[in-house]
């Protein structure tokens, strides 16, 4: 039986793909994040999938259900929410598959922060103000490296996106704030994809209210950056002036002022 990997996307069923999709309606297994994923995403599941809720597991349970059903035949689809790279604890099953000699495949799902960004209606890398988007989050009891930590990364300046940190928006706003200030604009995304999915706007400055009184304590992504200030450059891509394989003219540049 060979293993996949699905990722869930962010909650809305019709954001999980197609792949993804066609595996579940013919899994004979299905090992889901019961905790994160919504039930909806199994109906679309067989009355004899049998199916398994990892919430309350252990890697050694986990590791259990795979190796009891090694040697079958079917579809085995271990389902987790968003894209399963991103902070998805795939790893050491992918270990643990490879030395039971199980075959496995990754299917990608749409992370929660390209969902959000969608939601936001933003882009998150613009021209003259980011070109990059750190996906990162504060240290609890998985340990963020001293290199990786929220002050030193702030330097850059660039789009951040913090995962698992919404708890603490007062740690985020003393690591940041010396380095983007405090008017730099803040997007607080809770529970996206979700039927009560909960968007909060303000500043970095007034991040510790903006989630206080919106009582947002788990389960939402925390965006900050320039990038949603409104200023930038138009794109190089549609810019008549622009020389590239397909076209040719003169360059102009062109900021926008929103």
């Amino acid at each position: 039986m060979k293993v996949y990997f699905v990722g869930a996307g962010p909650g809305d069923p019709e954001l999980l793909t197609m792949k993804g999709h066609r595996l579940l309606s013919t899994a004979d297994v299905v090992i889901y994040t019961g905790s994160l994923v919504p039930a909806a995403l199994l109906s679309v599941c067989s009355e004899e999938t049998a199916i398994f809720n990892s919430a309350g597991m252990t890697l050694d349970e986990v590791s259990s259900v795979y190796r009891s059903y090694k040697g079958n035949e079917g579809v085995f689809v271990r389902l987790h929410t968003g894209d399963p790279s991103i902070y998805g604890a795939i790893q050491e099953q992918i270990d643990f598959l490879r030395e039971e000699n199980i075959e496995f495949e990754i299917v990608p799902g749409v992370s929660s922060f390209q969902a959000a960004a969608a939601s936001l209606e933003q882009q998150l890398t613009l021209a003259g103000v980011s070109q990059s988007v750190i996906l990162t989050r504060l240290s609890g009891r998985t340990k963020v490296p001293e290199s990786e930590d929220l002050s030193i990364l702030g330097k850059s300046k660039a789009t951040i996106v913090l995962f698992l940190s919404v708890d603490r928006p007062e740690l985020i706003m003393e690591k940041l704030i010396p380095h983007y200030g405090s008017s730099v604009p803040v997007a607080v995304v809770y529970r996206v994809g979700w039927p009560d999915e909960t968007i909060v706007r303000g500043e970095l400055g007034e991040l510790d209210k903006l989630v206080k009184d919106n009582k947002i304590t788990r389960q939402a992504l925390v965006f900050i950056g320039y990038v949603f200030s409104g200023n930038y450059e138009k794109s190089k891509l549609y810019n008549p002036g622009f020389t590239h394989g397909y076209r040719e003219g003169n360059e102009k540049e062109e900021r926008i002022s929103m």
